[in-house]
C-alpha cells in the first residue's frame, strides 16, 4: 500500500491538450495583435500623425485582434458538456478533462465491472456427457436451464446443499438477480442460478440441513457439506477444483445410471473440462455420496477434524462453469472506439485465459484476429518460430512484461493493434501508460481500486468507477462513471470531441470579424479616409453583438462523422491552424469587410462624397480648422456636421458586420455537412441570431447613444448594403463544404478544411 501511495505521489498532473492548445492561440493571437499595433503606431508616426492618434491606432488594431469572449466561451462549452456528460452518467471533476477524453486514442480498460457485469454467472454446464450454455445477459430472461433429468437434479442438488451463500431476508418479491446475497461471489451465483432453475433452494436446505462441514481450502481445494436427509440418511456433497473431484470419484452419473469411472468417461470428462477452460471460465466438478445407514445412523457425530467419513469413492455428477459476463452495451462501445480510430486495451489482474476470452467477446481481439500461440497451435510449430509481427493480437502476460525493456514494449504496442495486458501489478500498470504515452498516444485509464490509482494519475484522463470504485482511485480519477459501464467512456469520447470541434467553429467566427474590424484602420491610415470604424464600435461587436452567438455554437449538435474520423494529433490538429485562419482573414473576413466598406462608400456618396474624393481627405477632414470642406457636389460641411456622417458611417459600418456575421454564424455550424443536414436545430444559436440583430437596432437608435457611443440612427435602406454579401458568404462557403464532401482528401479539403 505504502509502495502503491508513493507511486501516486511522485506523479505530477501536466497541462491538458486543451489548456496547450488555448495557451498556443491566445500566445499566436496576442503575438500577431501586438506586431500589428506596434507596426501601424510606428507607420501613423512616419506619416506624420499626432501621437494621440497613433496610440488610438495601437488600441484599436489590438483590441480588434483580440477575442475578448474567447474566456467566457470556454468556460460556457466545457460546462454545458460536463452537465450533458452528467446526465449520461460522467461525473467530470476536472472541466478540462471533457476535452481530453475526446482526443483520446488510446483506452486502457479494467475489466471486472468496467468491460464485464461484476457478478459472477454461471455461463455452462456438463452433465450426461453434453455441454450445456446458459444465459448470460443482464437480464437473464431466459432464465436458468430448462432441461431436467436424473443427473441435472442431482447437480443442481449438489450445487445448492454444498454452498454457503444465502439470500438476505425479505427480498421474496424482488427479481432473483437483483437480490442481495452473502456469501463468495462463485457461490453466490451458483445460488442464483439454482433459484431461477429449479426453485424453492430455501426448503430443500430445510428439507436436508448440514451437519457437518469442510470448508474449501487451497490445499483441498474442495469443499464438502454433509447433510441429513430424514428418509434416505446421510448425504456427502462435495464440489471444487475438478481434477481434484474426478481423482475422488470412482462412478460417474450418466441419464440416470451409475457408471463406472473408466478411461473413456475421464478422456470425455477432460475434453469438457479443456472446451469450458478455453472459454475463459472458472470451472467447477460436482460429486455426492450417499452414506450407508448401517455404518452411519441417525445422530452419527461427524468430525472434521479428524475426519472419520470417506473422502473417496464418490460419484461424479457435472460441471458448471462461471464468468463474469461482458456488458451487453460493451461490444457495440468497442466498435465505435475502433471505428474512431482509438484502441482499446485491456489491463488486467485475472488469468490470461479469461482476459483473453472476455476481450473476445467485447471484441478488444476481433473476429479473425490471431495471436502468436494461435499461429504456433495453428502451424503446429514453436512459439519462438512465428514472427510476432505476423500476429495482429497480443496477450501479454506480467511475468513476461517484468523482463521487457522499454524498446521491447514499444515494438509490442507499434506491431499489435489489439493488445491484452494481463496479471499486471501497479507498476505495470503505469509502466504501460508510459509506454503508450512515449509513442505519441493520449491515454485515458480506467480503474477501480487502490492498485489503479498510480496509473490513473499519470494517465492523460482517468477515469475511476462510481460504484465499486475506492475513495482512493476516485481523488486520483479525472472523471467518474457513475454507472461502472465502458459505454459511457465512449459517450465522453464523443462529448470531449463535440467541444473540440464547437471550440474550433466558436473561434472561426470570431476571428472572422478581426479582418473588417482591421481593415478601416489600415485604409484610415494608407489612404487617408476618413476613419471608417471607432474603436469604441469594435468593442461594441467584440463584447456586445458577437459574444452570446460565438457562445452559442457551444450548443451545437455534433456532426455526422464525428466518430467516424481518427483521434486528432496533439502536433499537427490544433484548435488554431493555419487553414482556419486562412479561411477566416482571408475569405470570409476578406467578404466581410468589402461588405462594410461597400456599406461605408454608400452611404458617403448618398450625402455628396463619392468614393474618388474621400482619399487622403483625412488631414482636412480631421481638423476643426477647416470648417468648409467641400463634397463632390461642391457642397460645403462644418467640421460639425463631417463628425455626424463619419459616426453615421461607422454606425452603418458596424450594423453590415452585423448582417454578414449572420451568414458567418450559420456556415460555422458545420465544418464538412451540408446545412441542409445539420439543420437550425439549435436554439440559443437562433436566439444568438435575433439576440445580435436586436442588440444593434437598440444600439442605433436608442437616445443618448449618439453622445455616449457614437451611434446614429440609419434608415431603413441602409441596414439592407451588406445583405447581398452575406448572401455571398453562404453560397461560398455551401459550396466549400460540398467540393469537400465529394472529393474527400482534395484540394479544398486539403487548404480549407479546418
Amino acid at each position: 500500500m505504502g509502495r502503491i501511495a508513493h507511486l501516486a505521489s511522485d506523479l505530477e498532473a501536466g497541462m491538458t491538450p486543451i489548456a496547450r492548445e488555448i495557451e498556443h492561440f491566445i500566445h499566436l493571437i496576442t503575438g500577431l495583435a501586438v506586431f500589428l499595433g506596434v507596426t501601424f503606431f510606428i507607420i501613423a508616426f512616419i506619416l506624420g500623425y499626432h501621437w494621440l492618434t497613433a496610440v488610438v491606432f495601437l488600441i484599436g488594431i489590438i483590441v480588434a485582434n483580440v477575442p475578448e469572449g474567447l474566456i467566457a466561451t470556454v468556460t460556457v462549452c466545457l460546462t454545458l458538456t460536463a452537465r450533458r456528460m452528467a446526465d449520461k452518467n460522467c461525473l467530470v471533476k476536472n472541466l478540462e478533462a471533457v476535452e481530453t477524453l475526446g482526443s483520446t486514442s488510446t483506452i486502457c480498460s479494467d475489466k471486472t465491472g468496467t468491460l464485464t457485469q461484476n457478478r459472477m454467472t454461471v455461463a455452462h454446464t456438463w452433465y450426461d456427457n453434453y455441454i450445456s450454455e446458459c444465459d448470460t445477459t443482464e437480464t437473464q430472461e431466459n432464465g436458468g436451464i430448462t432441461n431436467s433429468g436424473p443427473t441435472f437434479d442431482a447437480l443442481v442438488q449438489v450445487a445448492t446443499l454444498c454452498n454457503r451463500a444465502e439470500f438476505k431476508a425479505a427480498q421474496e418479491k424482488e427479481v432473483i438477480l437483483k437480490r442481495e446475497c452473502t456469501g463468495d461471489a462463485s457461490e453466490i451465483a451458483l445460488l442464483k442460478f439454482t433459484e431461477m432453475t429449479t426453485g424453492n433452494v430455501l426448503n430443500k436446505r430445510k428439507s436436508s440441513p448440514k451437519v457437518a462441514e469442510i470448508p474449501f481450502n487451497s490445499t483441498n481445494k474442495f469443499q464438502v457439506s454433509i447433510h441429513d436427509n430424514d428418509t434416505n440418511g446421510y448425504l456427502l456433497t462435495m464440489k471444487g477444483a475438478p481434477e481434484r473431484i474426478i481423482d475422488i470419484c470412482t462412478t460417474i452419473l450418466v441419464n440416470g445410471t451409475e457408471e463406472p469411472l473408466d478411461e473413456k468417461w475421464k478422456t470425455e470428462f477432460d475434453k469438457a473440462y479443456d472446451t469450458l477452460g478455453s472459454f475463459g471460465e472458472r470451472v467447477l466438478g460436482f460429486c455426492d455420496y450417499r452414506l450407508p445407514a448401517s455404518e452411519f445412523p441417525k445422530g452419527f457425530q461427524f468430525n472434521t477434524e479428524d475426519v472419520n467419513f470417506p473422502l473417496k469413492g464418490f460419484r461424479f455428477v457435472g460441471l458448471i462453469s462461471m464468468i463474469d459476463p461482458p456488458r451487453a452495451a460493451v461490444p457495440l462501445a468497442v466498435e465505435k472506439c475502433r471505428s474512431a480510430g482509438i484502441k482499446v486495451v485491456m489491463v488486467t489482474g485475472d488469468h490470461p485465459n479469461t482476459a483473453k476470452a472476455i476481450a473476445k467477446s467485447v471484441g478488444i481481439i476481433s473476429e479473425g484476429s490471431e495471436t502468436v500461440d494461435d499461429i504456433s497451435k495453428k502451424l503446429n510449430i514453436p512459439v519462438e518460430r512465428v514472427n510476432p509481427k505476423q500476429a495482429k493480437a497480443a496477450v501479454i502476460h506480467g511475468n513476461t512484461l517484468r523482463e521487457m525493456s522499454e524498446d521491447q514494449l514499444a515494438e509490442v504496442i507499434r506491431n499489435h493493434s489489439e493488445i491484452v495486458f494481463a496479471r499486471t501489478s501497479p507498476q505495470q500498470n503505469l509502466m504501460i501508460v508510459e509506454g503508450f504515452q512515449k509513442q505519441g498516444q493520449i491515454v485515458a485509464v480506467t480503474g477501480d481500486g487502490v492498485n489503479d490509482s498510480p496509473a490513473l494519475k499519470k494517465a492523460d484522463i482517468g477515469v475511476a468507477m462510481g460504484i465499486a470504485g475506492s475513495d482512493v482511485s476516485k481523488q486520483a480519477a479525472d472523471m467518474i462513471l457513475l454507472d461502472d459501464n465502458f459505454a459511457s467512456i465512449v459517450v465522453g469520447v464523443e462529448e470531449g470531441r463535440l467541444i473540440f470541434d464547437n471550440l474550433k467553429k466558436s473561434i472561426a467566427y470570431t476571428l472572422t470579424s478581426n479582418i473588417p474590424e482591421i481593415s478601416p484602420f489600415l485604409m484610415y491610415i494608407l489612404f487617408g479616409i476618413p476613419l471608417p470604424l471607432g474603436t469604441v464600435t469594435i468593442l461594441c461587436i467584440d463584447l456586445g453583438t458577437d459574444m452570446v452567438p460565438a457562445i452559442s455554437l457551444a450548443y451545437e449538435e455534433a456532426e455526422s462523422d464525428i466518430m467516424k474520423r481518427a483521434p486528432r494529433d496533439p502536433l499537427r490538429d490544433k484548435l488554431v491552424n493555419e487553414r482556419l485562419i486562412s479561411l477566416a482573414y482571408g475569405q470570409i473576413g476578406m467578404i466581410q469587410a468589402s461588405a462594410g466598406f461597400f456599406t461605408y462608400f454608400w452611404i458617403m456618396a448618398d450625402n455628396g462624397f463619392l468614393p474618388k474624393d474621400l482619399f487622403f481627405l483625412r488631414s482636412q477632414w480631421d481638423s476643426r480648422a477647416f470648417n468648409s470642406v467641400r463634397d463632390s457636389y461642391g457642397q460645403e460641411w462644418t467640421y460639425q456636421d463631417r463628425k455626424i456622417l463619419e459616426y453615421t458611417c461607422q454606425t452603418a459600418y458596424f450594423v453590415s458586420i452585423v448582417i454578414v456575421q449572420w451568414a458567418d454564424l450559420i456556415i460555422s455550424k458545420t465544418r464538412r455537412n451540408s446545412l441542409v443536414q445539420q439543420g437550425m436545430s439549435n436554439w440559443m444559436l437562433n436566439f444568438g441570431l435575433a439576440f445580435e440583430t436586436i442588440l444593434a437596432w437598440f444600439m442605433c437608435y436608442s437616445p443618448g447613444l449618439d453622445k455616449g457611443l457614437r451611434m446614429y440612427g440609419l434608415r431603413f435602406s441602409w441596414w439592407f448594403c451588406a445583405l447581398p454579401f452575406s448572401i455571398i458568404i453562404f453560397i461560398y462557403d455551401e459550396t466549400r463544404r460540398y467540393l469537400i464532401r465529394k472529393y474527400p482528401g482534395g484540394w479544398v479539403e486539403r487548404e480549407t478544411y479546418y
